[in-house]
């Protein structure tokens, strides 16, 4: 079953309906859906497909022959062309007179087998462009390895795509697609333990429980997700034990650059560029206060639910899981999912207030989002606003969410009006997400204000 992607199609099939020679670059971390997505594009079309191994530059070649001959001629399919270039210069020849799509997927593995091979693709790509229909698609799981050695300035294939899709894992409203038994409240944990993820939203089952589906995926040291963040770190780094360190860290609270350096025992200077590396990768990000560039105030946070859930609850407890203390486990575990749930909560608030954005139902056209935090100089205290947006001139939305199963009140919304005030914005409008609902306070206040919007979980569900 594929779900989604339908822009990414889009964008490839006129790409396909476009005359003369097509490149695009398609990467993206691993388990994202690459190859679904790209099976999905071929499965209509006369395709080669062809998977790069981490092995030798002769195997490679071998295979490469074989997907290539098996198309064009059965009978020579298991001939082996001389070299990469005589393979593809045949490949680039047939495809003068039709339209041909020649997939090279996990091409990291392929050409740090053969140094040569970015350079030989550069000259027949130069050669050729201008005769060929072939629409050859680059693929890559390695993330630094496509940035750096295709899509880099000194790279040589640098300037020779026509198109770069980078694959993304699904937001909230994406990921509802593959269940339909989930509740909406479970629906949103689901969400929150593994996000959008293809191959980890697979793992888990609408047939079973919260609690079921926690104890089979993360408490279980012989399913997939349990050595899952490990066995992509493996993959992706020269260094798995100090990067690991750093997740853990920030997962349990040190956020800023000083706080993580303490807390793995490496100097602030080596740290910048492992974080650097874990950025790349998707599975931290860096944030600052909504408005503000300041590094001073610069913080870090797993931008990956599985990992963040994955590191939050599960190094604390490898020993007993080990030991298959699972009921032991969860009931640890099981009274934090709720807080857990808050900053998975505002991020699906933010996907909500973009795609009422795109419908052109936001109360503020804002350019962007984020959050914010700083001094109240008014009440000299540290002060947060979960969410905040404007349009780059006069106007701002302000934003908090609870995820709670307690009605929000209307100090949650005196209390916005008020931080709201440290800005000097002229168009104001206030937005209150609660997972349960308001009190009667909350509603008549909003009324009376007339600029304020007060969303419930299960409208958000309802959009």
């Amino acid at each position: 079953m594929f779900i989604g992607r339908e822009r990414e199609l889009n964008k490839l099939n006129d790409l396909y309906h476009t005359s003369g020679f097509q490149f695009p670059v398609i990467y993206g971390r691993r388990r994202v859906g690459k190859t679904a997505l790209i099976n999905e594009f071929i499965k209509d079309k006369e395709a080669i497909f062809f998977t790069g191994i981490e092995s030798s530059a002769r195997q490679n070649l071998e295979n490469l022959s074989r997907s290539i001959l098996s198309f064009t001629d059965t009978s020579l399919e298991n001939t082996v062309f001389p070299s990469f270039q005589a393979a593809f210069e045949y490949v680039f020849k047939i495809a003068e007179k039709k339209r041909i799509i020649l997939v090279i997927d996990e091409y990291p593995y392929m050409a740090r087998a053969s140094k040569s091979l970015a350079s030989i693709l550069q000259s027949l790509i130069d050669k050729n462009k201008d005769t060929s229909n072939l629409f050859l698609i680059l693929c890559g799981s390695s993330m630094s390895f496509m940035e750096n050695h295709v899509l880099a300035y000194k790279a040589p294939l640098y300037g020779r795509r026509t198109a770069q899709l980078k694959i993304l894992p699904f937001d909230f409203f994406e990921s509802r697609s593959y269940f339909k038994k989930f509740s909406d409240l479970n629906m949103a944990i689901i969400y929150g333990i593994v996000g959008g993820t293809p191959q980890y939203l697979l793992q888990m089952k609408d047939t079973l429980t919260i609690e079921e589906n926690i104890k089979g995926c993360f408490l279980d040291p012989y399913s997939p997700l349990f050595e899952e963040p490990n066995n992509l770190l493996k993959q992706e780094v020269r260094e798995p034990a100090i990067y690991n360190a750093i997740i853990t860290a920030i997962a349990t609270g040190s956020t800023r650059l000083f706080e993580i350096a303490t807390k793995v025992g490496e100097e602030t200077s080596s740290c910048v560029a492992y974080i650097r590396s874990l950025i790349s990768l998707d599975i931290i990000k860096k944030e600052t206060p909504f408005g503000e560039n300041s590094t001073r105030k610069t913080i870090y946070k797993i931008d990956d639910n599985m990992f963040r859930f994955w590191y939050r609850f599960i190094p604390d407890n490898i020993a007993a899981i080990n030991q298959g203390l699972v009921d032991a486990v969860y009931k640890k575990i099981s009274p934090m999912i709720s807080d857990y749930m808050g900053p998975v909560f505002e991020d699906i608030c933010i996907q909500y207030l973009w795609k009422l954005r795109s419908q052109g139902k936001s109360k503020i056209e804002f350019t962007n989002l984020g959050r914010w935090w700083g001094n109240d100089t008014k009440n000299k205290c540290e002060a947060e606003i979960d969410i905040m947006g404007t349009d780059g001139k006069d106007s701002a939305l302000f934003s908090e969410c609870k995820w709670t199963n307690e009605k929000v009140d209307v100090s949650v919304l005196d209390i916005l009006v008020e931080r709201s005030q440290l800005f000097s914005y002229k168009n104001v409008h206030f937005y209150l997400f609660s997972k349960t609902g308001f009190t009667k306070g909350c509603i008549k206040k909003a009324n009376e204000m007339n600029n304020v919007t007060l969303v419930t979980f299960d409208e958000i569900m309802e959009s």
